[in-house]
Formats: structure tokens, sequence, C-alpha cells
């Protein structure tokens, strides 16, 4: 029973304090990429306490629910889109031993819920009762089509190699030359996952220039807090999961009692080449994104399974 807490209350405190180291590195990483100082006042060292200001901020303010929309839809919006990330965080382990639930299908389950979380804008596009919202959110469900598929093949194609669903199972069947050989799938897997994120350059249900801000338009206050933090916690479930299937996940070098060091660095450095993405490159436009994913991401990961396939059995 007491493990039990334990591992339930460490799950909690990674699901508060990750997103939010995520946000706070966000701010400043694209500050310094485009040469200005952003918020340096909030907590003296440079600013580090404004996200805990915009925290407060968000609560201060009123949550407001539209006249026109569907009450009850529109409150469990948010909430429907930051729990999946939690549950999906809790059975990524970041070192043996060290994981909420280490489930046999752990890679089954994870996939499972992240595609729930996406409901949560559609729900909030629905719900809103204004035009632009359920744009934004017709826009989420044409993406989460388009990009669900190559980024569950390309997981698939490390389960093939490795022969497990488990998590535990992957990183133990892994090997550097990985690296080269689901390279591929490692490309197809980050770029599906930005988009079921809808980061940028895939935040076409979110174009402020076209959709004013989406399926968020009409959230306030802390309820539009959640949904902010739902994709900080994405960035973050992305991120691990990005480490354990194709990076090794604990693996690198010195004792395995140092592995959690080795994962969550190689989980940083990926966060940090996600909000590198946002800076560097432009929105895609509608037919760009979908033939991005079509032409582009579906085949790749289809030859990438193909040829796992094949490896695994004329080589093992």
């Amino acid at each position: 029973m007491l493990e039990f807490v334990l591992r339930v209350v460490g799950v909690l405190v990674a699901f508060l304090v990750a997103p939010l180291v995520v946000g706070q590195a966000e701010h400043k990483v694209m500050a310094h990429m485009q040469s200005r100082l952003g918020p340096m006042y909030a907590g003296g060292f440079h600013g580090w306490a404004q996200l805990v200001a915009d925290g407060v901020k968000f609560v201060q303010k009123e949550s407001v629910t539209p006249a026109a929309a569907d009450k009850h839809v529109f409150e469990w919006a948010p909430v429907v889109a930051i729990l999946p990330y939690m549950a999906a965080l809790a059975a990524i382990p970041i070192a043996p031993g060290i994981v909420g639930a280490d489930l046999d299908a752990g890679l089954f389950f994870v996939l499972a819920v992240m595609s729930i979380g996406v409901l949560g804008s559609l729900m909030a596009g629905w719900a809103s009762g204004n035009k632009y919202s359920l744009l934004g959110g017709l826009r989420v469900a044409a993406q989460l089509m388009s990009y669900e598929l190559p980024f569950v093949l390309s997981a698939a194609s490390v389960a093939v190699a490795a022969g497990t669903l488990s998590f535990t199972g992957i990183v133990t069947e892994w090997s550097p030359w990985w690296l080269l050989w689901q390279l591929p799938g490692l490309v197809v897997f980050f770029i599906a996952g930005l988009a079921e994120l809808q980061r940028p350059p895939f935040d076409m249900p979110v174009a402020d220039s076209e959709v004013i801000f989406g399926p968020y338009t009409e959230y306030t206050g802390l309820r539009f807090a959640l949904f902010l933090l739902a994709e900080y916690a994405g960035i973050v479930v992305l991120a691990a999961l990005t480490t354990v299937l194709f990076l090794g996940g604990w693996t690198g070098p010195g004792p395995d009692s140092i592995g959690w060091i080795w994962a969550l660095l190689k989980i940083a450095i990926v966060s940090l080449v996600v909000i590198w993405v946002r800076v560097a490159f432009p929105r895609l436009r509608a037919d760009q994104l979908q033939k991005l994913a079509w032409q582009g991401l579906v085949p790749v990961a289809l030859i990438q399974l193909a040829l796992t396939g094949i490896g695994v059995v004329v080589f093992f």
C-alpha cells in the first residue's frame, strides 16, 4: 500500500513540475533565439518565477461560460484534454523500478490514452457556440486523422524490433545501432507527435490570423490554463516516449544506478528540440499539412515497419 501511494505521489509531482519546467524553458529559449530578454523580474534571477506568476493570474481570472455554449461539455473539455497525459506519464519508466505502473502492454496503453487527449480540443470546439472554435475543432479532427496513423506505425516498428510492448523490455533490447536502423521511424514519430500536440508548425487549429485561437477562443481563467498545461504535459510525454522508444531510455555510460539521469537528460534535449522547431519553422498551410502526412510520413512509416519486420525475420 505504501509503495502504491509513493508511486501515485511521484507521478503527480512529476506531472505538476515537469510541464512547468518545459514551459519556463520555452519562454527563455525562445527569447534567446529571437534575441530578446523576455520577462526578467518575477522571482529575481532571469525571471524564473514568471510562470508561477502567470498561473496565479489565471487563477484570479473569472472562468466565463458563453450563453450559447453546451455548458457541461464546455466545462469538462479542459479536464479531458489534460488527464490522459497524466495517465500516459504514469506508464513511462524513467529507470528500472522508477515508474508509476510497469505495464506489459505499456506502449499500447500510452498510445491509446494520448489519442483520448485530443477529444478535449474537439469537445471545446463543438461546445463553445462559436463558429471559429468549431472550425478549429474540425481542423483538430482532420489533423488527428492524418497524423495518428504514422505516429502509431513508427512506434509499432520499435515494438516489432524489440519483440515486446513493454517499455522496460524495449529499453532492454535497445542497442546503439538502432539509432541508424530506426532513424526514419524516429523522424516520423517526432514529426507526427508534434502534429498530434498541435505544436508549431502544425498549429493550424489555433491559427490566430484565421480562427482567433481555434477551439480555445471562448476559454478564460483556469480552464484556459489547463489547456496550456496539457500542451506542455504533452511535450513531456512525447519527449519521454521518444527517449524510451528510440534513444535507449536510461541506457548510458556508468552504472545503472544513474540511469535516471541519462533518461532525464535525453527528455530535456528532446524537449528543447520541440521548442527549437517552434521558433525555426513557419506554420504549414492546410494542404501542406495533409500532403506531408499522407504523401510523406505514412509511406516512410510503412516502409520502416516492413524493413523492421524483414530484419527481425532474417537476422534474428
